[in-house]
């Protein structure tokens, strides 16, 4: 399975922003955006305006992580606007086949996440509708919180449910991934890693998404 770093702008600085992502240009798969609006989480980042000036400015491709209430009316704005990825919150969405299938009709992978308490069985019917499963390694709202080992578990199952409709669906974890926890999270099975601390608040964040993909690579054998 191919590893993936999607550096999360979340922890970089909000006053350069443009730089921040050209930072790490070189190294990362995706620029990870998490939006939230005080509401489904609490706390208050940033929303469509911001990320459509961003998308004129960035080159790597942006990855959407939408922690609001109602994705079902705002997820395809951000697919409409250019990210290449927008996940929504199963938790959220009241109509999570229709709002995943617009994602994919403006050109986007659509995604589903899991908070940690979610029952990943009780989506397991939506596989064929998404293109990557996001599970939630810490609860969601704020950057900065240490990995949750309890979703493992969840991870693992995830790997084994995926490999069981075709493998085609990519497994995502967001929270609390450093140089040690992507190792559990790569050997559970997971291959596509968000990190916003680790890479941000590193003198050189271009070496740290190159450390954890080496890591990641190495736990997945």
């Amino acid at each position: 399975m191919a590893i993936q770093i999607s550096p999360s702008i979340l922890s970089a600085d909000f006053a350069r922003l443009a730089d921040e992502a050209a930072a790490v240009s070189g190294t990362a798969d995706w620029l990870h955006v998490d939006v939230m609006d005080n509401h489904f989480v609490p706390n208050l980042t940033l929303g469509l305006p911001v990320v459509e000036s961003l998308l004129t400015s960035v080159t790597v491709p942006m990855d959407c992580h939408l922690m609001i209430e109602d994705p079902d009316r705002w997820a395809p704005a951000y697919a409409e606007a250019g990210a290449g990825s927008v996940t929504v919150h199963a938790e959220a969405a009241r109509s999570p086949v229709r709002t995943l299938r617009e994602i994919r009709g403006q050109g986007a992978r659509a995604g589903l996440a899991l908070n940690p308490g979610t029952a990943l069985e009780s989506y397991a019917d939506l596989l064929p509708e998404v293109d990557m499963l996001l599970m939630m390694t810490v609860e969601p709202g704020f950057g900065g919180q240490r990995f949750l080992d309890l979703v493992l578990p969840k991870i693992r199952r995830a790997r084994d449910l995926v490999a069981a409709n075709g493998g085609s669906v990519w497994l995502q974890v967001d929270g609390g991934i450093t140089e040690e926890t992507v190792e559990r999270a790569a050997a559970a099975g997971a291959d596509v890693f968000v990190a916003g601390s680790s890479v941000y608040k590193a003198d050189d964040p271009a070496a740290a998404v190159q450390a954890l993909r080496a890591q990641a690579e190495k736990a997945a054998g």
